[in-house]
């Protein structure tokens, strides 16, 4: 018996590699210059979807993802530069509209947070394990003794 072969495993291998990320970007929002566009698309790639909140606005077809779109789009024709564009739309949504956040001390607070309570869990278990071994044991009086050696020999 022959195996058959099929090409529809293959086919649907080749377009799962070759497919990129679907553009939500409408053609009435595309700028006429070819370099602010660029820019634009830039930009874009690294705002968060407040609805989606894994996609860029690039990608997402939510009605807020094209407002913002169209807002860098606004700013950049209005001589805006690229950080001044990041800026004001931060400022208006605040960081979490970020998809790679800014360091600053709150960030290095929120993801260190978890590593120091980690450590500090960890020294607290040694020194108090230190410390059982070195609580004293209780001593028994004389008469405690010797009732004990009385009873282990009967």
């Amino acid at each position: 018996m022959k195996a058959k072969f099929s090409l529809a495993p293959l086919i649907l291998l080749l377009a799962l590699v070759f497919a990129g990320a679907a553009q939500a970007v409408k053609p009435d929002e595309v700028l006429p210059d070819p370099a602010l566009e660029a820019r634009a698309r830039a930009l874009s790639e690294g705002l968060r979807c407040m609805v989606c909140q894994n996609q860029s606005i690039d990608e997402s077809d939510a009605d807020l993802a094209r407002d913002l779109r169209i807002l860098v789009r606004q700013r950049l024709v209005a001589g805006d530069t690229d950080q001044q564009v990041m800026d004001y739309i931060v400022s208006r949504y605040g960081e979490f509209v970020l998809l790679k956040p800014r360091f600053s001390l709150r960030n290095a607070l929120l993801w260190g947070t978890p590593a120091l309570l980690l450590v500090a869990g960890g020294i607290f278990i040694v020194l108090s394990t230190r410390s059982r071994r070195r609580a004293p044991g209780s001593t028994l009086s004389a008469e405690e003794q010797a009732a004990l050696d009385k009873l282990l020999r009967d």
